[in-house]
């Protein structure tokens, strides 16, 4: 599955760029980011952690308003769980960095600039995990933690894009890869929320 979405975000390139001109885009906010586990027929969805996302991308137009937008982006993901008997929580951030590629369509609106839609699948490798409760906290590696460095799933975008070039811009990380190395037949699935600011140049 990695070699086939990488090797799909390079064809994609490849093709798009030999016939479009490239304009280039930054984005950067806020992730507030779950786990799902799943087990038989019981599933358990953690609290949001708060993180944060940086990505850059490339705007390749197909056609007047779609345009195949790859990238490469810094992710922050994991979830909280509460203290049963306590105000503490316990939070795990995951920080991976994905190459996205997203396939974007513009609905004008005037001279005021576009709103946007998008969807895609990414690739993900996992650099660092940190564990905090209270005072304490823990930083491993992924295989330390028991978890899988790759992850793959879609990403769905949405938002504004004004005639400067200033974006606005929500999305939902869909994960579709169980990140438990040894899962004992549970799954558990990355789940982004995101909000965010950038310019497209």
């Amino acid at each position: 599955m990695k070699r086939t979405l990488l090797s799909l975000a390079a064809t994609l390139c490849v093709i798009v760029s030999a016939k479009a001109q490239t304009s280039y885009g930054l984005k950067a906010g806020l992730n507030f980011a779950k786990v799902k586990t799943t087990k038989s027929n019981t599933s358990f969805t953690t609290d949001a952690a708060t993180t944060f996302y940086v990505t850059g991308y490339a705007d390749l137009p197909v056609s007047n308003n779609l345009s195949v937008q790859p990238g490469i982006s810094l992710q922050g993901k994991g979830g909280a769980i509460s203290e049963a008997y306590t105000d503490e929580k316990t939070k795990d951030n995951l920080m991976y960095i994905e190459v996205p590629v997203n396939f974007v369509y513009s609905i004008p609106t005037g001279n005021t600039g576009n709103i946007f839609l998008g969807v895609g699948p990414y690739a993900g490798f996992g650099i660092h995990t940190k564990t905090t409760q209270g005072n304490f906290s823990e930083s491993r590696s992924f295989s330390d933690a028991g978890l899988k460095s790759f992850a793959a799933g879609l990403n769905f975008l949405t938002g504004f894009k004004f005639a400067n070039g200033f974006l606005i811009n929500g999305g939902y990380d869909l994960g579709l890869t169980n990140i438990w190395k040894d899962s004992g037949g549970a799954s558990a699935k990355n789940r982004v929320f995101s909000v965010g600011v950038g310019f497209q140049f």
